[in-house]
């Protein structure tokens, strides 16, 4: 599975080089109110960890809440010293500060250069419960997918709040074909980490090989494996 958007600034393509490598990573998105008593903070927790215990890059928002939640559990996972935690964190009115958990940190202006910086790094996009930030962030990546602008990747839905989404979507745009059946493709909608990390060593798996498998192919691939 590929990466890339086409048309993206400079100042995306240097950040790339800072990473000196082309490392298999996990972007993850969520909300920073979410505490770390939550339920989902653990969850994401766990996930960042075992992300970095595979030795692949993961990369956040480099705020509180899930994004300190996914970086975190990285350092803490990770075996391969070359693996990064990298924070893309956005400049605000009131400044969101960035977490403790970070080995490369960017700062954005912009939330659309911030965004394409997303989606240029990204082999796999995990989402996580979140406000109108994180919809945003779903949204843009689910287009950019659709309109073929960056290589089809997956986008994994983590956590309860997703679902009733999803009806929607099934209930009102799809049902009027204002969009295919095709572009539910990328979204997978999970239970737990384990379904989770099914998808994201399956699309690694592809990556290594230096496959181009879509989306559609990738559930294929994980319901046959679920049946051996």
């Amino acid at each position: 599975m590929g990466r890339g958007v086409r048309g993206s600034r400079k100042e995306t393509m240097d950040f790339k080089k800072e990473l000196s490598r082309k490392a298999f990573t996990v972007a993850i998105f969520g909300s920073a109110r979410i505490k770390q008593n939550d339920p989902i903070y653990r969850r994401v927790y766990r996930l960042g960890r075992w992300i970095g215990s595979k030795g692949f890059d993961v990369v956040t928002g480099g705020g509180p809440g899930i994004m300190d939640a996914a970086n975190k559990g990285h350092r803490d996972g990770r075996k391969n010293r070359h693996a990064h935690s990298v924070g893309l964190n956005i400049i605000l009115p009131r400044e969101q500060k960035s977490n403790k958990h970070l080995d490369i940190k960017r700062e954005f202006h912009r939330f659309s250069s911030r965004l394409d910086t997303f989606m240029l790094l990204a082999n796999v996009v995990v989402v996580a419960p979140g406000g109108i930030g994180t919809l945003l962030e779903l949204f843009y990546a689910w287009q950019l997918i659709q309109v073929r602008d960056v290589s089809e990747l997956p986008v994994i839905l983590v956590g309860d709040m997703w679902r009733e989404l999803i009806e929607w979507v099934d209930n009102w745009p799809l049902r009027r074909k204002l969009l295919s059946r095709s572009d539910m493709n990328s979204l997978f909608l999970v239970r737990n980490n384990s379904e989770a990390t099914r998808i994201i060593e399956a699309t690694y798996e592809a990556y290594k090989q230096g496959e181009k498998v879509s989306c559609r192919e990738l559930k294929r691939r994980i319901e046959r494996a679920g049946r051996t």
